[in-house]
């Protein structure tokens, strides 16, 4: 059962994250080889605040 995390910055409606998540499942049930009812997807909005590379904030 693959559950697939998303951290993204806050900021997308609720449509577009119920597109993204269609298009994730989909994907997964292609590549992976699984039922659709097998996929979550969690979608995890972060403050850009609270973003880093190479210990630099973003």
């Amino acid at each position: 059962m693959p559950l697939i995390t998303v951290s993204m910055y806050p900021g997308r409606s609720q449509e577009q994250k119920d597109e993204y998540a269609k298009a994730i499942t989909k994907s997964a049930v292609e590549i992976l080889k699984t039922k659709e009812n097998h996929v979550i997807v969690v979608f995890e909005d972060n403050p850009k605040e609270n973003w880093f590379l190479a210990g630099k904030q973003l």
